[in-house]
């Protein structure tokens, strides 16, 4: 198989980058596929199985060698891989997207999104332990609470909208008012 993945001629140095870089996707891939909360909010388990999965994918990345040679091209293309990702990530609005994500509205004007909370696998009881972390004792009390791409919930109170902003929520309670 090896011989069919990388012809006896090539590169040794080559065939660690190749290497590097195919497992580098595939750990990307699926730290991204995993959620928002996996990547924000570390577990034990979680950290348990990075571990893990780091000591598991050493030897695909660089192969039969093992020379301090070979670890330190597997770790500069891990390096290289991770600047230019950033960099496309920084400059292309469409590519952060599918790296990174979208944070994902949870609560919307006190009703939670349940959908929304299901689908990013956000547990009631964590939604409410970010809103107790704001200070915030009810879901009634939150005009929006978001998931954003780094796992953290952020939280805005209706009190923390001002008045004159020109905002869904602003226009509905001033609707309401009127009635």
């Amino acid at each position: 198989m090896n011989g069919v993945l990388f012809p006896a001629g090539g590169s040794v140095a080559l065939q660690i980058v190749l290497r590097t870089g195919a497992i580098y996707l595939l750990v990307l891939i699926g730290v991204r596929l995993s959620g928002k909360r996996e990547v924000g909010q570390m577990t034990p388990f979680d950290l348990t199985l990075l571990l893990l999965l780091s000591n598991s994918v050493q030897n695909a990345m660089t192969g039969p060698d093992t020379s301090l040679v070979g670890g330190v091209i597997a770790a500069t293309t891990l390096l290289l891989l991770n600047y230019v990702v950033g960099t496309f990530s920084g400059s292309s609005r469409g590519f952060r997207r599918v790296v990174q994500g979208e944070p994902s509205l949870l609560v919307h004007d006190g009703k939670a999104n349940l959908m929304h909370m299901a689908k990013e696998h956000v547990s009631l009881d964590e939604l409410q332990r970010a809103l107790r972390e704001h200070g915030i004792a009810s879901v009634h009390d939150v005009a929006l609470a978001v998931l954003e791409v780094d796992g953290s919930i952020s939280c805005m109170k209706y009190d923390e909208i001002k008045p004159d902003a020109n905002t869904h929520l602003v226009r509905r309670r001033f609707i309401q008012k009127k009635e």
